[in-house]
């Protein structure tokens, strides 16, 4: 925990700006992968991975699966809440993102289908929920450091 306590502030903080400079890194990359992107796909990019690096923050309270009984640690819970997050955004934008992929590594490439960003998400997923839970907790001690002193 980065001051010692578990928090779930601290969680979406670190969440919200790792997406964010990975989604800083995105908007100057994109024009290399695919020169005619437009400044709306960019921008969106950049805010994609802030809400994602939240989403995965906020779900860090979620420790067991209520339905299946199951443990759900950090490094099954961040990726695949990253991978569905990206799965959700080639479906809704598959044709722009399909133009980029195969602008970036040629059509006939292994790369150059869309859901390749899937696996994507899945790693920064891990990457955000690794640093989010190192430094900000996991579970319920994450909510009740937001709940103050019980009187």
């Amino acid at each position: 925990m980065l001051f010692g306590n578990p928090s779930l502030f601290t969680r979406i903080v670190i969440g919200k700006g790792v997406g964010f400079v990975l989604g800083i890194i995105g908007f100057f990359a994109l024009p290399w992968f695919w020169p005619e992107v437009g400044m709306e796909l960019r921008i969106g990019f950049l805010f994609w991975y802030a809400t994602v690096g939240a989403m995965i923050a906020v779900f860090g309270v979620v420790t067991w699966h209520p339905v299946l009984h199951l443990p759900m640690p950090w490094w099954f819970r961040s990726p695949l809440i990253g991978a569905w997050m990206n799965l959700m955004i080639v479906l809704i934008a598959y044709t722009d993102l399909s133009a980029m992929m195969a602008a970036g590594f040629g059509a006939a490439s292994v790369l150059a289908s869309p859901y390749w960003l899937i696996v994507e998400g899945a790693l920064v997923g891990l990457l955000i929920g690794y640093l989010c839970t190192k430094f900000g907790g996991k579970g319920k001690a994450t909510v009740d450091a937001m709940s103050g002193p019980s009187k």
